[in-house]
Parts: structure tokens; C-alpha cells; sequence
């Protein structure tokens, strides 16, 4: 049963990928054939974050309301259809009325689909689920150009992501029966820490928990620590993605084209990275990960800096950054009902997704407007700015937590004594 689910969950996740690449991938394409500025891509991609915030926000509420499955079908059917609706859009303002939903159903499932994970499951499935994430990013745009090119056009692109998005929706909700069966012990060897046991909640759907509330849950310590570390991540992450092919073209001189092949290849190495993280990650824990994942992305940022003639250190700087992001959300997100109970995972994850995608939607835009009065060679800097602040939040929350366990633990022995 837990592996069956899991399977569907693995699937989930791949979908779940498809929709996010499919708007970079065809607007050179689309604002042409709306007759809409290049810049208008970011109305849409605006609008898609905000409705992934607010969603998130809410997320906790709903999910203990209706539970992760019906939540999770819920939100990939809304996804499906605002993919149908992109895919019959003929005018600019019905793709901003589609990206409504767009973003309520991604921001929704994001955050019920990894609350789930991390109360259920192993840390290995959560590396492996987000690298399947990944998987679906990069397939999403090899259809846009088969669309494109085949003359089926990017509508089709939207059409056939939205129609399998629609079959997963199917698939949920024939699934349904096996969310509510799972009992409150965590599979695969990950038993509760003794400190949350005492707050399980009745079971992995939520329904029926004690709600809790998204100002307590910000006064809950440790939550802001791991908020910004999430936001820093999440910020260098972006950035990383969107500016440093640019970055190596006006401020190293290489080649567009090899910029571009080894831009890509931070996003392979997370992806990739995420992969082989699973295989030791319920070894080292989710705190080692948080921790080597900074300095391993601090290390490819000192790479891509050094002014040297030759430019092969700075590309490996980047290859070596984007394996070092690979766990860095996936154990944040997995360490979450370890560090604030099992009781408070579902609201606190909600925030953290809201954290991850206002990080993703202001850094890029802040980076390129402080470029334009220092120059594109800040890129390192600003990154390394990043990174030291998520490795400092999450130390600082580590620290935290062990302090709250060795006073746990001393009231332990003093109750049995």
C-alpha cells in the first residue's frame, strides 16, 4: 500500500514539473502571436507567484479540512485546466485569467504533497520526488519545441501537458482510498523523534487536527530562522538559473553557446544531485545535508569568481554550485516536522513554500536591477551573500533545536527519576 502510493505520489511529482518550464520555453513564440512585448512574461509569471503564495498560506487550513489526497487532486485538476484554458487562449488578458488558477493549484499541491512526504516517507524519497520534479521541468520544454516545430503550435504544447495533468487528476482520485489508510507511523524506518510523538495528529491527511494558525505559527521559534534560510536558497537558486549564462558572456567572455550548455547543467546538477542524495541521505541526515549543500554552493561560487585567464574553473564553479543545491530544499522540507512537530509541519511547510516562491519571483528581478548600476561581474557576490545567509539561518535553527531537545531530554530524566 505504502509503495503503491508512492509510486502515484513519484508520478505526481513529474506532472507536477511539466507546467513550470512550458512559459519560458514558448514565450518567444507566444508574445508574437498575441502581439504582446517580450517583457509581458513576467505579468503571467507575477501573477502565477501570486496565486502560489496565497495558496500556500492557506494550504494548512484546507489540507487538515479535506485532506492531502482530495487537496492534492484538487489543485492538479485546477492546474489541468488552466493548461487547457492557456492552450485556447487567442488574447494576452485570457492568459492572465487562466494563470489565476494556475498558480492556486500549484501553490496548493507543492505545499500538501511535501508535508505528506516528509511525515510519511524516508528522507532518500524526498530527494528522489524532487528529482523527478526536475525530470518534468526539463521534459516540458522538449515538448513546447516538438509542438513548435512540428507546426502544432504552442497551444498544442498547452494541450497535451494539460491532458496529462487531467490523467494524474484521474489517477488521484481513484487513489483517494489509500491517503486515508495510512497510519500515523512513518514507513520506511523514520520513526517520529520522541519529542513530537506526543503530537502526531490522527493521521497523514490532517483532517481533523487542531488548526493552526499562521500568526502562531510564526511565533513558534526557529520558524523565522528557517523561513529566511529558505528564502536565501530559494533566492540563489533562481537567480543562478536566470543570470548566469549572462553573466559568463559580458563578464568571462565565453561563448554563448557554451554559456548556455553549462547554465543548463546547474539545473541538471540539481536535478542529478537530488538523485544521488537519496542513496545516502537517511545515512547523513537532513541537517548534513542542509549544511554540506551551502558550502558546497559557497565553494562553486568562489570558483565562479576568481578572476584567473581561463574560464574552465569558473564553469566547473557552476556545475559544482548546482549539485550542491540538490538537497538543500528537499531537507529543509523533509527536517521540518523533526525541527517544529508533526502538529505544526502542515502550516509551517505552507509557509516555506510561500517563502520559496517569494524568493524565486524577487531575487532575479533585484539582481538585474542592481546589475544595471554595478555590473553583471556582482553575480558571484550577490550569491555568495545568499548562500552565507541560508548556511547562518540554518546553523542558528540547528542550535535551536538542540538546546529545545537537551531541555526536553533533562525534564525526561528528572520526570523518571
Amino acid at each position: 500500500m505504502y509503495s503503491l502510493l508512492l509510486a502515484i505520489i513519484y508520478v505526481a511529482f513529474v506532472s507536477l514539473g511539466l507546467p513550470d518550464s512550458l512559459v519560458g520555453a514558448g514565450w518567444p513564440v507566444m508574445h508574437q502571436d498575441l502581439g504582446v512585448p517580450v517583457a509581458f512574461a513576467g505579468i503571467i509569471t507575477m501573477i502565477i507567484a501570486g496565486g502560489t503564495i496565497a495558496s500556500s498560506l492557506a494550504s494548512e487550513r484546507v489540507t487538515r479540512r479535506f485532506g492531502a489526497g482530495l487537496v492534492t487532486a484538487v489543485s492538479v485538476g485546477m492546474t489541468a485546466a488552466a493548461l487547457v484554458g492557456f492552450s485556447f487562449s487567442d488574447s494576452f488578458w485570457m492568459l492572465c485569467l487562466w494563470a489565476i488558477p494556475y498558480g492556486l493549484g500549484a501553490g496548493a499541491v507543492d505545499a500538501a504533497l511535501n508535508n505528506y512526504v516528509a511525515l510519511h516517507y524516508a528522507a532518500r524519497h524526498m530527494n528522489w520526488l524532487h528529482s523527478f520534479w526536475g525530470v518534468g521541468a526539463s521534459i516540458s520544454p522538449f515538448i513546447m519545441s516538438y509542438a513548435i516545430t512540428s507546426g502544432l503550435g504552442w497551444s498544442n504544447a498547452y494541450l497535451i501537458v494539460g491532458t496529462i495533468q487531467a490523467a494524474l487528476t484521474f489517477l488521484l482520485l481513484v487513489s483517494l482510498p489509500l491517503w486515508g489508510r495510512v497510519n500515523s507511523v512513518i514507513p520506511d524506518g523514520h520513526a517520529a523523534e520522541p519529542h513530537e510523538a506526543h503530537e502526531a495528529g490522527p493521521g497523514p491527511s490532517g483532517q481533523g487536527s487542531t488548526h493552526v494558525p499562521l500568526a502562531r505559527a510564526l511565533r513558534i521559534p526557529g520558524v523565522a530562522l528557517i523561513l529566511t534560510a529558505f528564502f536565501a536558497y530559494c533566492a540563489l537558486e533562481s537567480t543562478s538559473i536566470l543570470w548566469a549564462s549572462t553573466y559568463l558572456v559580458t563578464d568571462r567572455g565565453v561563448a554563448p553557446a557554451t554559456a548556455a550548455a553549462f547554465a543548463s547543467l546547474f539545473l541538471l546538477g540539481i536535478t542529478a544531485g537530488r538523485f544521488l542524495a537519496g542513496f545516502f541521505a537517511d545515512r547523513i541526515g537532513d541537517r548534513l545535508l542542509i549544511r554540506g549543500g551551502f558550502l558546497s554552493v559557497g565553494i562553486g561560487v568562489v570558483m565562479l569568481a576568481l578572476p584567473l585567464e581561463t574560464n574552465v574553473l569558473a564553469l566547473v564553479g557552476l556545475v559544482v554550485a548546482g549539485l550542491g543545491s540538490a538537497p538543500i530544499y528537499p531537507a529543509i522540507i523533509h527536517s521540518t516536522p523533526v525541527n517544529f512537530g508533526r502538529r505544526n509541519s502542515q502550516a509551517i511547510i505552507g509557509i516555506q513554500m510561500a517563502a520559496a516562491y517569494t524568493g524565486s519571483t524577487l531575487a532575479p528581478p533585484l539582481f538585474g536591477a542592481i546589475s544595471t548600476w554595478t555590473g553583471m561581474w556582482i553575480l558571484p557576490l550577490f550569491l555568495a551573500v545568499l548562500t552565507a545567509l541560508g548556511l547562518l539561518m540554518s546553523e542558528r535553527l540547528n542550535r535551536l533545536v538542540g538546546h529545545r531537545a537537551a531541555q526536553e531530554g533533562d525534564r525526561t530524566s528528572t520526570t523518571t527519576r
